[in-house]
C-alpha cells in the first residue's frame, strides 16, 4: 500500500487559526478607525472655530450676490493678516443687537467720505461703480455726506431697496466684524468664490 511522503493536515485547525487572527486584528483595526475619527473631528473643530465657519444666509438684502438660505463659508482668520477693503463681503454682529449677525458689502473704509445722491453712491467725491447691484435692486435714497470714523466701515446690502445697513445704523466698528464671506457651497449651481 503506497504511503504519501507529505503530511496530511487536518482542515479544522487552519480555520480556527484564521478566525483567531481576524479577531485579534479587529481590535487594532477599531482603534485605528477611532484614532482617525478623533483626529478628523479635532481638525474639523479647529478649522470651524479658528478659520472657516459655515453660515446660512437669512434674508434677501444681499441678492443677487447671495440668496436667502444660501450656504457659505466665512473666513474668520483672514482679517488678522490683511485689512478689510472696499468690496469685501463681511459678516458682523449687528451693532444694535450683538446677538444677531448681518452680512453686507464694505462700501467705505475709515477716512472715506460717503454720500448717496438718488441712489448713486459717491466715495471721496467719485461715483462708485457697482456692477454687483443690478438696476432692479437699486433705490433712490439720499444720504448726507459723512466721513467714516477710524476703525469703522460703511456697509450696504447689494439689494439696496431691501437692505438695513449703514444708511440706517451708521458705520460698523471693527470690533463687530468677525469674518469675510469667501465661498458659497449650496445650492450647487452657485458654488464658487464670492466676489
Amino acid at each position: 500500500m503506497p504511503v504519501s511522503a507529505e503530511p496530511i493536515e487536518p482542515d479544522s485547525p487552519p480555520v480556527t487559526i484564521a478566525k483567531a487572527s481576524i479577531r485579534s486584528r479587529g481590535v487594532p483595526l477599531i482603534s485605528v478607525w477611532l484614532r482617525d475619527l478623533i483626529i478628523s473631528l479635532l481638525i474639523s473643530a479647529f478649522i470651524i472655530i479658528f478659520l472657516y465657519q459655515p453660515v446660512k444666509v437669512e434674508g434677501t438684502s444681499m441678492m443677487p450676490s447671495l440668496d436667502d438660505q444660501e450656504r457659505i463659508f466665512v473666513n474668520k482668520f483672514v482679517y488678522r493678516i490683511e485689512s478689510i477693503e472696499r468690496g469685501d463681503i463681511v459678516v458682523f454682529r449687528y451693532p444694535r443687537d450683538p446677538s444677531k449677525s448681518f452680512i453686507k458689502r464694505v462700501i467705505g473704509v475709515a477716512g472715506d467720505r460717503i454720500r448717496i445722491d438718488s441712489g448713486q453712491v459717491y466715495v471721496n467725491g467719485e461715483p462708485l461703480h457697482e456692477d454687483y447691484v443690478p438696476h432692479v435692486y437699486s433705490d433712490e435714497r439720499w444720504y448726507s455726506e459723512i466721513v467714516v470714523p477710524s476703525n469703522s466701515y460703511f456697509v450696504m446690502g447689494d439689494h439696496r431697496s431691501l437692505s438695513n445697513d449703514s444708511r440706517d445704523f451708521g458705520p460698523v466698528n471693527t470690533r463687530y466684524i468677525y469674518g469675510k464671506a469667501v465661498f458659497g457651497y449650496w445650492p450647487m449651481d452657485k458654488m464658487g468664490m464670492l466676489r
